[in-house]
């Protein structure tokens, strides 16, 4: 069996005036990939930033199997961060990844701070009473391919247009061209992936563990189950700050850019003050 490739790592570096702040590293969430950041990576001028395909996902789904487990990750992220003195930033699962790195051992690390915008928390009881969209067509809405279980035990391919459906709607699938569906079609190994490593019935990580500056991001527009998952997080991880997006919804880096960004520099200025240095 020939070498699994390497992940698809983007640097954007910042040159000078960046050198003494940390890199950010943006994490994307399922069924997404890294250039869903690109318009906050632009307004995040003066930083060093890094984004890069997870494994299973568009430019990486030669890099090996899908991660299987939170550890394998985290393993991911580490080696993208390679040593570097870091803020890390996820969206969806990504923020999921990011505590859990943050959170992988005692001591100090290359972590030095981490933002989530709404992490998936299904161990939380408000995700059972999540609300479930249906399949059934309208005047205005054609029928989306019918449930045929768990997402995580359906074939890859129907998991991730169905998942696509439901986050993004059905008028932006159909849209979409047909080298775009087939692309994201594709990515449905590694979304079954991350569903399966996600539902759980408890915390992977104990957020009251996290000592590094944190940054919780959630939308006046997400769902109940989305803003009580990060309201969640703010109660218990000790002087982390809380980001409403104002009319947002869980797309935020790509519909709100300028707020995601603010977030990013938010948790950024963090780790300033606790350096005790100048912005």
């Amino acid at each position: 069996m020939p070498p699994a490739a390497p992940l698809a790592i983007h640097e954007h570096p910042a040159g000078a005036a960046g050198a003494d702040r940390p890199v950010v590293v943006l994490v994307h969430g399922s069924l997404d990939r890294s250039t869903s950041f690109a318009r906050v990576v632009r307004r995040l001028d003066g930083y060093h930033t890094v984004t890069y395909d997870r494994r299973g996902y568009q430019g990486s789904r030669e890099a090996g199997p899908p991660c299987a487990t939170l550890d394998e990750h985290v393993a991911d992220l580490l080696a993208v961060i390679d040593g570097r003195p870091s803020l890390v930033v996820g969206h969806s699962l990504g923020g999921v990844i990011a505590l859990a790195a943050a959170l992988r051992a005692d001591g100090p690390g290359p972590i030095v701070a981490v933002a989530a915008y709404e992490p998936p928390m299904p161990w939380l009881g408000s995700w059972a009473r999540r609300p479930r969209p249906s399949a059934a067509p309208s005047a205005d809405k054609p029928a989306r391919p019918a449930a045929t279980g768990r997402p995580e035990e359906e074939e890859p391919g129907l998991a991730a247009e169905r998942f696509f459906r439901r986050m993004v709607g059905d008028g932006a699938w159909e849209r979409m061209p047909e080298a775009g569906r087939a692309s994201r079609r594709a990515d449905g190994p590694a979304l079954v992936a991350d569903l399966a490593t996600v539902r759980r019935a408890d915390a992977p990580f104990d957020a009251a563990r996290l000592d590094v500056p944190a940054v919780f991001g959630r939308g006046t527009g997400s769902l109940p189950h989305h803003r009580d998952a990060v309201g969640w997080l703010t109660q218990h991880a000790v002087g982390s700050e809380l980001v409403e997006i104002d009319g947002a919804g869980h797309g935020a880096h790509l519909t709100h850019p300028d707020a995601f960004a603010r977030m990013v520099r938010s948790a950024a200025d963090r780790v300033t003050r606790k350096a005790g240095t100048r912005p």
